[in-house]
């Protein structure tokens, strides 16, 4: 359920902008689980490498190049403990910002619900608002000289804090699923809220072209909404929800190359071509799923 984004009368009116929180892409995707090891030897498997653990709480962070991947299994978040047999969901997306509290503020004031902090003494206070099921977005401002991560993390001992990105993958967007006839609404709260702007139609990206494309401010990365086939009420379907990881690699066939010599496998589909736009995970553990699209390297 998407929240009332209506600005209410009495609200003072906020100014619109290219980019109006300042936002400069994705500090950290986290997973919510119950299953946090085999879920970690499915991240290894991508390229991934732990790098530290939370100093209090069972959540663990996964890097590799500029991505970041938080691992949740603390057994007193709520978000964990709603997982369906302990399967990972999706349940959180960090965003830069230049300023988190008036990114926070900014989104509350046109009608965003806020997340109430569980900080305990010692631990950073990141601000926070609703998004699709039980997810949150928060806004982060320290990702530059000092990390959130100096501050929360312990480093893991011998462990390379900045393992590098395999086969030059990097955050390229999320997919979310939105309930029947939710298309309209969910664009207008990634409109008017963070400043997303829709791709055109003749634009394509990926392997699956379903739904409508959003882009961040910016260009960071993109956001597609998608209403899978076969809702039904009556029926036991999925609910609204962040799906996957969209991963961004300059050449996507010697990706899956590299990526199945480590034993991810794929979805085999004469739809699906790998040497031209796209490939896709195989979904394992219940909900894990990375679709691979072909990004360029910005040029140097």
């Amino acid at each position: 359920m998407t929240p009332d984004i209506d600005t209410p009368a009495h609200r003072e009116a906020i100014p619109a902008s290219d980019n109006p929180l300042g936002m400069e892409g994705i500090e950290f995707i986290e997973y919510a689980t119950r299953q946090p090891h085999a879920l970690g030897q499915a991240l290894e498997a991508m390229g991934f490498r732990l790098v530290a653990r939370h100093r209090s709480r069972e959540v663990l962070l996964y890097r590799q190049g500029a991505m970041n991947l938080v691992v949740n299994a603390h057994p007193e978040d709520a978000r964990v403990s709603a997982t369906e047999g302990g399967a990972p969901v999706i349940s959180a997306i960090a965003l830069r910002v230049d300023d988190a509290g008036r990114a926070h503020a900014r989104c509350l004031a046109l009608g965003a619900w806020d997340v109430a902090s569980h900080a305990r003494a010692m631990e950073l206070h990141i601000p926070a608002i609703h998004g699709p099921g039980g997810s949150r977005f928060y806004f982060v401002d320290r990702w530059r000289e000092f990390s959130i991560y100096d501050v929360d993390f312990l480093p893991v001992a011998d462990a390379d804090p900045a393992p590098p990105a395999l086969a030059g993958m990097r955050y390229f967007g999320v997919v979310q699923y939105v309930g029947p006839g939710r298309v309209d609404d969910w664009h207008t709260y990634y409109e008017r809220l963070l400043g997303f702007t829709p791709v055109p139609a003749h634009e394509r990206f990926g392997i699956l072209p379903k739904g409508r494309l959003m882009r961040s401010p910016g260009g960071a990365f993109l956001w597609q909404l998608v209403e899978p086939l076969g809702w039904d009420d009556d029926l036991d379907m999925p609910q609204e929800s962040l799906q996957r990881i969209g991963i961004g690699v300059p050449d996507v066939a010697d990706a899956v190359r590299q990526l199945g010599a480590r034993g991810v496998r794929f979805v085999d589909s004469a739809a699906l071509h790998p040497e031209d736009r796209g490939a896709l995970t195989e979904t394992v553990l219940g909900g894990v799923a990375f679709e691979l699209v072909l990004q360029p390297r910005s040029p140097s």
